[in-house]
């Protein structure tokens, strides 16, 4: 059981990224999916998730900016980051954990290496 992200980077404010997570060693499509992040100094905070039934939820923090997406085919997850700002700056993680999306972070028990996302100009 494998998740991989990629797309991370130096983004200036107002600026975009797309982050994408492969999936490999289960069965992807029921399978819940959420992006967490960590700031530095900071805690785990929920991003963005999704549910094998494609319904979403996000965060005040980036309801508007960020989407949330994914591709059964591809066994992939995507953020789409739009407008972003400094406070953005943080280690983006993905996670997984079958049935329904819940926002519960404990409850996802796979969990990718993550990829850094600095806002700044």
């Amino acid at each position: 059981v494998r998740l991989v992200e990629s797309g991370g980077g130096l983004a200036q404010p107002g600026g975009s990224l797309r982050l994408s997570c492969a999936a490999s060693g289960f069965s992807f499509s029921p399978y819940a999916m959420g992006w967490v992040r960590q700031a530095p100094g900071k805690g785990l905070e929920w991003v963005a998730g999704i549910g094998g039934d494609e319904k979403t939820h996000y965060s005040d923090s980036v309801k508007g900016r960020f989407t949330i997406s994914r591709d059964n085919t591809k066994n992939t997850v995507y953020l789409q980051m739009n407008s972003l700002k400094p406070e953005d700056t943080a280690v983006y993680y993905c996670a997984a954990k079958p049935g329904t999306l819940v926002l519960h972070i404990p409850a996802y028990d796979t969990w990718g290496q993550g990829t850094q996302v600095t806002v700044s100009s």
